[in-house]
């Protein structure tokens, strides 16, 4: 079986290779290049790679993937080199076998580059094994001549879209160099997100603005990039444009002011990552700001999408805007008699704790005079809410009923007291 020119194809030269009379010895040299390769790999992993890939940057995650299959062909190539030294020929296996590798290497840097151009989590999984598979597919296809067969039957598919005839393999080659040229710009925005992320001397918001904007950027232009590359004309994006308009005004208004309001608020600094806010009945920390929402992750663990337009036009409490610290109170009850000037220092001794500021320091009061005991309230200025509330409160509702207990102050329960106006009457 032949490929395109006269030079024989993959498979057959392999098997070719193979059925020769040194073609057992030529594949045990293949075989040991391959285990040195291994070995060698395994103690460059050990002593230049950590066991967590998913937190490498994208040049240590390739140099990562592209340690083994350099190593084996760079020692398959210095096999056929001896080989040719000691029989005065070239080696169709080693050739063939160095091929491979390469063609190895070439998939590990596309799935590599497509790994962190997709968004983190199990479709960056996917995407890079999908991706990795239709690449051998296409390489299994070329090494044993078949790719032919696949370009005839796409092309023998086929119809008209008015003066234009279009078949199916014109359609998965626009296909992959949409899907080429999108992952390239998402790729170079990930690149510069982490550029950008890493100034710490600018604003987060403002970051978040320009990270946003350049992928907006990028990939309009990869857009534009690839649509003259499949053969659409640019014109038909004046209709495109005017159906779109349309869209806006009737049922995309809603996404649009999303958007509109995203970028409002990354501008404005009012929201920011790690503030505090309550909203319709919500209050939890902002964990993430996009285009469309606002993630609010609440005291529970549960995230509630917030739409960025409802941030808007609705209102807002941010109890972090212009200082992080949260004021809380924790009500206690004393009995009638009480010496209430030394519950009230006891109150303020209880709140000595290391998240509780001194500065404004501690204050306790004397709230109401409540039926069953006299009400007092301490109040607290909490360093660091983001760390959560009940473990604060219950350390220092433990110290209050320590403290208490020692200077023999009574918290009273609710009594009743039934009395009988008319006896049993007598036997």
């Amino acid at each position: 079986m032949l490929g395109h020119g006269t030079e024989p194809l993959t498979f057959d030269r392999l098997m070719g290779a193979l059925q020769g009379p040194t073609g057992w010895l030529e594949l045990a040299i293949a075989v040991v290049c391959v285990l040195l390769a291994y070995g060698l790999t395994r103690r460059i992993y050990t002593r230049y790679f950590g066991p967590a890939p998913d937190s490498w940057g994208f040049g240590k995650y390739l140099a990562y993937r592209l340690v083994f299959p350099l190593s084996a062909q760079l020692l398959m190539q210095l096999g056929e080199l001896g080989w040719h030294l000691v029989h005065h020929g070239k080696s169709e296996l080693l050739l063939v076998i160095a091929t491979l590798l390469f063609w190895l290497s070439v998939i590990r840097v596309l799935t590599a580059v497509v790994r962190h151009a997709l968004p983190s989590g199990k479709f960056e999984r996917n995407g890079e094994n999908f991706v990795a598979m239709l690449l051998w597919l296409g390489f299994a296809s070329w090494a044993t001549g078949f790719d032919v067969v696949v370009v005839d039957w796409l092309e023998s598919i086929s119809f008209r879209v008015g003066k234009n005839e279009i078949n199916l393999l014109m359609i998965l080659s626009a296909l992959v160099w949409v899907s080429v040229i999108m992952v390239g710009a998402l790729w170079v925005s990930k690149l510069i997100e982490k550029k950008v992320m890493r100034l710490g001397e600018v604003d987060l918001n403002l970051r978040l603005v320009f990270i946003k904007l350049a992928r907006t950027l990028l990939i309009i232009t990869a857009v534009l990039v690839a649509l003259p590359i499949v053969g659409i004309d640019l014109t038909v994006l004046s209709v495109f444009g005017g159906a779109l308009g349309v869209g806006l005004g009737f049922g995309l208004q809603k996404i649009a002011s999303n958007y509109v309001s995203g970028f409002i608020i990354l501008l404005e600094r009012s929201i920011r990552i790690g503030d505090r806010l309550m909203v319709e009945n919500r209050t939890g920390y902002v964990s993430k700001i996009t285009s469309r929402y606002v993630v609010l992750k609440t005291s529970d663990g549960s995230e509630a999408l917030v739409p960025n337009d409802t941030l808007i036009a609705s209102t807002v409490v941010n109890q972090s805007y212009s200082d992080k610290a949260l004021w809380i109170s924790l009500p206690v009850q004393v009995a009638y008699g009480t010496d209430l000037d030394q519950a009230l220092l006891l109150l303020r001794q209880a709140a000595e704790h290391p998240r509780v500021k001194q500065d404004p320091a501690p204050a306790s009061f004397v709230v109401a005079f409540a039926e069953a005991g006299i009400n007092l309230e301490l109040g607290i200025w909490v360093r660091d809410p983001e760390n959560g509330m009940l473990g604060l409160r219950s350390d220092i509702n433990l110290r209050i009923w320590r403290l208490f207990g020692e200077h023999d102050i009574q918290i009273p329960y609710p009594q009743r007291e039934v009395r009988l106006l008319n006896g049993p009457a007598e036997a």
